[in-house]
């Protein structure tokens, strides 16, 4: 398993997955959003694994209402890759698949 943990440091259910993998001797990459943000190859890959685009943003951060203003899914993509506060997390990634939020039950199905 090749696991990546795309998330904030300040938020709880990050904090959950980064335990989860620990507590099972899973060693994963965290990278952090707020710092570092999301590469535009490794969003795409997410979106192609979750689906939706909406699945990824995070309602509840601050700089939202700017995103409600944009209609289009591509200029919400370029807000998300330019802004990495504003997405939804944890988004943990082993390869092809990827979660959105805190799913232990998927994430066992991995192992």
């Amino acid at each position: 398993m090749n696991i990546q943990i795309f998330g904030k440091n300040k938020c709880f259910d990050t904090k959950k997955a980064q335990r989860w993998f620990q507590e099972r001797g899973i060693k994963f990459q965290m990278i952090d959003l707020a710092q570092k943000g999301i590469a535009r190859g490794e969003l795409d890959s997410v979106l192609r694994a979750v689906g939706d685009l909406e699945a990824l943003i995070d309602q509840k951060s601050k700089g939202y209402a700017s995103l409600a203003y944009l209609a289009y899914g591509e200029d919400k993509k370029e807000k998300l890759l330019e802004d990495g506060t504003l997405i939804r997390t944890p988004i943990v990634r082993n390869g092809r698949q990827a979660t959105v939020g805190y799913c232990p039950e998927i994430w066992a199905a991995w192992e």
